[in-house]
């Protein structure tokens, strides 16, 4: 397909300045939505193109294709829109860290210990020092597992 230099450069500086574009499967729709002045077939082709060279890896789903920018397509933007070096796609820059620690942190520590979750209205249900006054069965309480007649072994005699 015939694609005027003018859109190409376009559609190639979107996908250089954002490193992913996104196309609906609607070759009669008049304008790419990320796009308005490039017909969406124009953008489909023009990464299809990008695709076969290897510069591109597609993904379709849910009737959009979805263009991810690789390492060599970086490099063959770079030469078409002359771009120095520093100049790098969105996707591939890393988000800005403080430096130091965050001022909340272990805000709800108590010294010495770790962190406990507060109890709220059910404090008076638990005990501290595991005493309690409920026993367990004596020690010649056998309990039995009797079936209803499959497989579970015959009554003791």
């Amino acid at each position: 397909m015939i694609i005027t230099k003018q859109n190409r450069r376009v559609i190639y500086e979107t996908l250089f300045k954002e490193g992913v574009l996104v196309a609906p499967k609607d070759f009669n729709k008049p304008a790419h939505p990320d796009i308005p002045s490039v017909r969406n077939l124009e953008v489909i082709k023009a990464m299809q193109s990008l695709t076969s060279k290897g510069y591109v890896k597609t993904q379709f789903s849910w009737q959009w294709y979805y263009y991810t920018l690789t390492e060599e397509g970086l490099a063959y933007l770079r030469e078409f829109l002359n771009l120095p070096s520093e100049i790098v796609p969105q996707t591939h820059m890393k988000p800005a860290r403080p430096q130091g620690r965050p001022s909340g942190y272990g805000g709800d520590r108590r010294e010495g210990g770790a962190y406990r979750a507060p109890r709220g209205d059910r404090e008076y249900r638990r005990r501290d020092d595991g005493a309690g006054d409920k026993e367990g069965a004596s020690g010649d309480y056998r309990p039995r597992f009797g079936g209803v007649g499959r497989g579970a072994g015959a009554p003791p005699s």
